[in-house]
């Protein structure tokens, strides 16, 4: 005879929802956390906000923010994407609204709003969460060993994130892991000519390394690059970048929207209208003038410039090189590439295909996003199918 028809171990946000969905269709649940607080990364998500979701309703296209995992997210998210995220949470009494980058976050611009939507319904429900609890062992069966007491269910859901625990006893029931390297992280470039320029943020630049590239908004920071460019392209290339050390040359591109050739005709005609003019001193770019200066040394006038220096010009334009010598952690966002790996679940149930019975949910997964709402996604996802699968003892 069991305790329980399902035991949760994680109270984060794939391991909360899971035990939700589970007793809102009827099964016992019960929760263990190690930590005394539950949803701890909801509740910084965001700046505090909580980034739920993104506004992207075509599953095939919401999956293709996915570094890793996209192509086995795509059923799951076709059954349980950002539209149902958005309709659960709406008929459970938090509405969420769409900002212009995509990003969903409650209408309160509170995480703590999630927070008590979560719980409430884990106490409506009748959900028995038990923390601080240190797990010493598990038994298949699944008989979960408390230092003072032993829980046992017919199913057992593993929703860990990137906790070493979890990886163990998912390895422990047969599990491979692809390695866990730091993903969504700001980079560290302590050479570069621009850290006194902190603060100043270029709208549309394309940056470049191993291969991978990203185009967006890019923040300069004191230590570096960050915003959502530097964050995504640190997801795309995580793994190559941990290869190296997190030791990198950085190309951007300042001027995206233009090639190179565009960029040097427009240096020359400027140099024919305005040969008495200083190059610095005509607002040609969106660029500020801060930055502007930055980039270019220069001053003498038009004129003066050979066009050759003006080819130059151009060509470090869209290949401004920097080096990277590490990373920073983005601490509101900080996620892990690597995990269980994929092609040993049944995304059809999160179900193990190694030891029936045990269920996936969440980061623990060798699954992850880019900024944006897109790992709480796969959360919210993983948590319902799973918690759908699982049936009553």
């Amino acid at each position: 005879m069991h305790d329980y028809d399902l035991i949760v171990i994680g109270g984060g946000a794939a391991g909360i929802f899971a035990a939700v969905v589970a007793a809102q269709q009827g099964l016992s649940v019960c929760v263990l956390e190690k930590r005394a607080t539950l949803l701890s990364k909801v509740k910084v998500s965001g700046g505090g906000r909580c980034n739920v979701t993104h506004a992207c309703f075509d599953p095939k296209a919401f999956a293709a923010h996915y570094p890793r995992g996209s192509k086995e997210l795509l059923g799951p998210l076709h059954r349980f994407g950002s539209q149902q995220t958005i309709d659960w949470f709406a008929q459970h009494g938090v509405e969420l609204k769409s900002e212009e980058d995509g990003r969903m976050f409650p209408i309160t611009n509170q995480s703590e709003t999630i927070i008590q939507c979560l719980l409430k319904q884990a106490s409506v429900h009748k959900v028995e969460i038990r923390l601080p609890v240190h797990i010493l062992q598990i038994e298949p069966g699944f008989r979960v060993h408390l230092e003072n007491k032993v829980v046992s269910a017919p199913s057992l859901l593993l929703a860990t994130g990137s906790a070493s625990e979890g990886y163990a006893w998912a390895q422990q029931f047969g599990h491979t892991l692809a390695s866990p390297v730091p993903s969504l992280f700001t980079l560290n470039c302590p050479s570069s000519r621009l850290l006194s320029l902190s603060g100043i943020c270029v709208q549309d630049a394309r940056l470049s390394v191993e291969g991978h590239m990203q185009r967006g908004a890019l923040l300069l920071t004191h230590f570096g690059f960050s915003g959502p460019a530097a964050l995504k392209l640190s997801a795309w290339a995580a793994r190559s970048l941990h290869d190296k050390q997190y030791h990198a040359s950085i190309s951007v591109d300042w001027l995206p929207q233009e090639t190179i050739a565009q960029t040097t005709q427009k240096l020359l005609d400027l140099k024919q209208q305005h040969p008495h003019k200083f190059l610095s001193n005509l607002n040609w770019t969106d660029l500020s003038k801060r930055l502007w200066d930055a980039l270019i040394d220069t001053s003498q006038y038009l004129q003066q410039l050979p066009d050759r220096q003006l080819i130059r010009l151009s060509e470090s334009l869209h290949r401004d090189i920097f080096l990277m010598e590490g990373k920073t952690t983005h601490k509101e966002e900080f996620v892990t590439c690597g995990g269980v790996k994929c092609e040993e679940i049944d995304f059809r149930t999160m179900q193990s295909f190694r030891m029936p019975g045990l269920y996936f949910a969440g980061e623990i997964l060798n699954i992850d996003g880019v900024t944006g709402g897109f790992n709480f996604q796969n959360a919210w996802t993983t948590a319902w199918i799973a918690a759908s699968s699982i049936k009553k003892d």
